[in-house]
C-alpha cells in the first residue's frame, strides 16, 4: 500500500515541535539540585530562578516517604562521583550529619550576612532559612473544645485512644523531632514518651496511628479520620487553605508552676548547602545565594508552604505565627542522635 505525502505530514508537524525539546533534554543542565522541599512548593521557585538568572537546572526531589533520608543517603553513595551542586534540604539534622562526615563545602554566602548565628553552621558548610513548626493539627467538627490539648504528653493521654496520630519517626521532620526530644527531655522521658507510641502498635487498634508521613496525618485529621495529631505547618496551611474545619496548636507554652521557661515548640529551618566537589561550583554558588536571600524567605512565607522567616525583620503574612516560644534545642547536636545516625 503506498502512502501520499500528505499523510506524513502530520510526522513531520510532529517531529517538528519534538526534536528541538528531545535536544534540550539531552544537553547537560548548568545546576543540579537535590531538594527535600515538597515539590509542589520548591518547583515554581526553581522556575523563577532559571527565568532570572538563564541558568538550566535540573532538579531531583525526595519522595514524600523517603523525605530527607533518601537525598542523604544518596550524596553519601556518590561521594566519589558528585553529581549534585546544591542540596536544599527541607530540615536540619541530616544536613548536620552530611557535613559532619565531611560532604559539604564551606562557602559563606553574602546572602546570609543577617541571618541569626544559630541557623549558620560555624564553618559556613550549611546554612539554615525559612523554617516550619512542629503543631498540632485539630478538627474542630470532632473536638470543638480543644482548650485541653496544649502539650506533646496529651497525645497520650487514654482518653484520646483510637482518636489521635503522629507520622513514623524514620525520616523527615518527625526524625528530627524525635531526636530534638531526646535532646531536651533526655533519654528516660523521651524513652517513655515515643516508647509508649511504639507500644500500642501492636494491638489491633493502635490507640495512637502512627503512618506514613506528616501529609498522610493531615489529610487522616483533615477528613475525619482522626480527631488531631502532630505534623507541620506547611502541611498544616494546606489543608487550611483547601477551607478544612482545623486549627494549629502550638504546644507545649505554658510556664511551668514553678515558673519554669515551657518545653516549647520545635522550629525546623531549611538548609542549603554544596557538597564537596560539586561539578557547577560558581552556578551553585549564585543559587544559594538566591535561595536564602530575603526576598526569598518573604516568598517561602507568603506561599502555601507559610514557612516563618529566620530574619525577624523579614516580612510574613498573620497566618504564619512568630509568637510562641521556640524549643531550645542545638541544632548541631541533633545529628549525633543515634537512630538518626542509623537513618541515615
Amino acid at each position: 500500500m503506498q502512502l501520499s505525502r500528505s499523510a506524513f505530514a502530520p510526522l513531520h508537524i510532529l517531529c517538528l515541535l519534538v526534536l528541538p525539546w528531545l535536544a534540550s533534554c539531552s544537553s547537560d543542565p548548568d545546576l543540579v539540585v537535590y531538594v527535600s522541599l515538597d515539590q509542589e512548593f520548591s518547583a515554581p521557585l526553581i522556575q523563577e530562578f532559571e527565568k532570572e538568572t538563564g541558568l538550566k537546572v535540573r532538579a531531583e526531589f525526595d519522595t514524600e516517604a523517603n523525605k530527607t533520608v533518601g537525598l542523604s543517603r544518596r550524596l553519601m553513595e556518590e561521594k566519589d562521583n558528585v553529581r549534585c551542586d546544591v542540596y536544599w534540604n527541607n530540615e536540619i539534622a541530616q544536613t548536620v550529619r552530611l557535613a559532619n562526615l565531611g560532604l559539604l563545602q564551606a562557602y559563606d554566602s553574602p546572602s546570609a550576612v543577617d541571618i541569626p548565628a544559630e541557623f549558620r553552621d560555624v564553618d559556613r558548610r550549611w546554612t539554615g532559612f525559612a523554617a516550619r513548626t512542629r503543631i498540632f493539627i485539630v478538627n474542630t467538627e470532632l473536638v470543638p473544645d480543644y482548650s485541653d490539648i496544649d502539650s506533646m504528653w496529651d497525645l497520650i493521654d487514654p482518653k484520646w485512644a483510637g482518636k489521635v496520630g503522629m507520622a513514623r519517626p524514620l525520616t523527615g521532620t518527625t526524625l528530627t523531632h524525635a531526636a530534638a526530644l531526646y535532646q531536651v527531655l533526655g533519654s528516660e522521658e523521651a524513652d517513655r514518651y515515643l516508647g509508649t507510641i511504639a507500644a500500642g502498635q501492636s494491638q489491633d487498634t493502635p490507640p495512637i496511628q502512627v503512618v506514613s508521613s506528616n501529609g498522610q496525618l493531615m489529610r487522616l485529621v483533615r477528613e475525619g479520620v482522626l480527631a488531631w495529631g502532630w505534623t507541620d505547618t506547611d502541611d498544616f496551611n494546606v489543608a487550611r487553605l483547601a477551607g478544612s474545619p482545623v486549627i494549629a496548636i502550638y504546644p507545649d507554652q505554658k510556664v511551668g508552676p514553678n515558673g519554669e521557661s515551657p518545653l516549647g515548640t520545635l522550629m525546623i529551618p531549611n538548609t542549603i548547602a554544596i557538597p564537596k566537589d560539586a561539578p557547577h561550583l560558581e552556578n551553585a554558588k549564585r543559587f544559594v545565594d538566591w535561595a536564602i536571600s530575603r526576598k526569598m524567605e518573604e516568598r517561602l512565607a507568603q506561599s502555601p508552604s507559610a514557612q516563618i522567616p529566620v530574619r525577624e525583620d523579614v516580612p510574613a503574612p498573620d497566618h504564619v505565627r512568630r509568637d510562641f516560644h521556640a524549643m531550645s534545642v542545638s541544632y548541631v547536636a541533633l545529628a549525633g542522635w543515634k537512630p538518626l545516625r542509623k537513618c541515615s
